[in-house]
């Protein structure tokens, strides 16, 4: 389907004011934000210490998916551009399905973000903020702060692109320091190397728990921040070369952030916190918790602060960039037109915003836990990274000759290796999680049915086609979590080891299928003429941006 004939007059509105410091900015940003509160407890709970490694791997296949979606930003830099790709590629039926596994995974996060702040708030030594968390989830009382939280993030983003970039890369900074000076507080305050040996010795519960620390422990959670960046390509002054610097650039500074940070909470527990291994561990506010137990004090006020500090920041990026993928969306054809307005005066899509604000709510009221949230964003943040591998090489077969600032070589092998990645990763997140956020994904099927059953057959037919191998992919996979090792939550019917062998064919074979299956759709057809007339633009005088960058 094409896309809306205003598509181009709303994307005018736009600022281009983001430059790479500010891009990075809001990748960094988004990535250290609760992620970097609780994870570290989270990941040691499920892996021990080889959770170190797990932030290593799930750093590894988020940049691999990341070059993908580096290469697409570059080529279509609009608003919202992560839940476009899937559309120009395949038609309506995979762009859908993969803008809604985006959309879900990111606004999910808004009200993780909120409630990672007040959860960190109730283990300060006050009767109302303890009645805030009973340990697993938000009192009334916690999800009224909270939403108080949801609407200072979304205020901040309601009046300009400027004030958002200045306000988010001065949090970014502290948020930066902050965990750094965690870091190295606790490592000078207590370090057992013993803690690395004993109590189960590296990995205690083996290396499925490893992987499983990866899918569901935050950390796919955390790095999945690598998407703000291309979300706002509309904004950036030179999306070519800023892009990818700001996207792989969060990504391995965040990496040794969180390195250091796992390295030291795991030398930083108390004995007695192991008393039951690793597994028993059960903090409320764990960094704040053990900065308390060796007597850091200063360090615990600062980290109380930093839970506002550093989860707000992420919640304000989140707020922006849905906000812009429910442009993308609607141009998509799967929304009313009132939510691809974007505001003249100060280039903000204000009804996309009090959209995702209303959703936002709704996630809050029904998980009301970090830990419950995490889980969920990071399933369907999997889901939606299938799409960047396909897309990337998909275009390049059915568009070779438009431009590509970020143009990788190696993209050929990068592209299906990042689709086994992600297979993986969907199957380590264990059944039935990974069968609820499949089913979550197809709850979102009426609304395509809306806006595309009525058309006729013949219209519908090539999307149907072009997008069978996604929802095939969806099915297959529950059936192989449904189906696989118990270590993974299955029923045991695939052999240990062999079941991964049998995961990274199945990504494979859907991966190939997903390429072949592409075509050069009406919304394929609109951005080309799209870019054709802003290239026109350029050549006739507008401003333009230098020589492409290729890496």
């Amino acid at each position: 389907m094409s896309e809306p004939a205003s598509s181009t007059a709303s994307h005018q509105n736009y600022r281009r004011s983001l430059g790479t410091i500010s891009l990075t900015a809001v990748g960094l940003g988004s990535i250290i934000g609760s992620g970097w509160l609780f994870g570290a407890e989270r990941a040691a709970k499920l892996a021990g210490p080889a959770s170190i490694l797990a932030w290593v791997i799930g750093a590894a296949v988020a940049l691999t998916i990341a070059l993908t979606y580096s290469e697409l930003g570059s080529m279509f830099p609009k608003a919202g551009g992560m839940v476009r790709y899937g559309q120009y590629s395949h038609g309506s039926l995979a762009g859908y399905l993969a803008a809604w596994a985006n959309w879900i995974a990111i606004v999910s996060v808004i009200p993780g973000e909120a409630t990672a702040s007040v959860q960190y708030m109730s283990s300060w030594h006050y009767g109302w903020a303890k009645a805030l968390y009973d340990g697993k989830e938000l009192s009334v009382s916690g999800v009224a702060l909270a939403s108080v939280l949801l609407l200072v993030y979304f205020a901040l983003n309601w009046f300009a692109i400027t004030l958002f970039a200045k306000t988010n890369t001065a949090i970014t900074v502290f948020k930066v320091v902050v965990p750094t000076l965690t870091a190295g507080a606790l490592l000078f305050a207590h370090f057992d190397t013993s803690h690395f040996t004993d109590h189960g010795g590296f990995a205690p519960n083996g290396w499925s728990a490893v992987f499983t620390a990866v899918a569901t422990s935050g950390i796919v959670w955390a790095f999945n921040g690598f998407q703000s960046p291309l979300n706002l390509a509309g904004e950036a002054r030179n999306p070519g070369k800023s892009l990818p610097k700001a996207v792989i650039s969060s990504i391995l500074i965040a990496l040794v952030i969180y390195i250091a940070l796992q390295v030291a909470f795991l030398g930083a527990v108390p004995d007695d916190g192991l008393a039951n291994g690793w597994g028993g561990l059960g903090y409320t506010s764990p960094l704040a918790d053990l900065a308390m137990a060796w007597g850091l004090n200063w360090l615990a006020m600062l980290l109380y602060a930093d839970a506002f500090v550093s989860p707000s920041g992420t919640g304000m990026i989140y707020a922006a960039t849905t906000s812009r993928m429910i442009h993308g969306v609607q141009e998509n054809g799967h929304l009313p037109k009132i939510f691809g307005k974007v505001d003249a005066k100060t280039g903000i899509p204000r009804p996309a915003l009090v959209l995702n604000l209303v959703v936002a709510f709704l996630f809050l009221a029904v998980f009301r836990g970090w830990g419950s949230l995490a889980e969920i964003v990071s399933v369907a943040t999997v889901i939606s990274y299938i799409t960047g591998p396909v897309a990337v090489m998909a275009l390049r077969r059915l568009a070779p000759d438009l431009p590509r600032p970020v143009k990788l070589k190696a993209m050929p092998v990068i592209a299906p290796i990042a689709m086994v990645f992600g297979s993986l990763v969907l199957y380590w997140a264990k059944w039935p999680l990974t069968g609820k956020v499949i089913l979550l994904m197809a709850a979102g099927l009426p609304i395509w049915a809306w806006y595309e059953l009525r058309k006729p057959f013949a219209e519908l037919k090539p999307h149907l086609k072009a997008g069978a191998w996604m929802v095939a992919y969806l099915f297959v996979m529950a059936g192989i979590s449904w189906a696989g090792s118990a270590d993974f939550g299955g029923h045991g019917y695939l052999p240990e080891g062999w079941d991964l062998l049998i995961v990274a064919a199945i990504g494979l074979a859907f991966y190939y299928w997903g390429v072949a299956s592409s075509w050069a759709n009406p919304s394929l057809a609109a951005v080309r003429r799209e870019l054709e007339v802003e290239a026109a633009a350029e050549a006739a005088g507008a401003t333009g941006d230098a020589e492409p960058s290729r890496v």
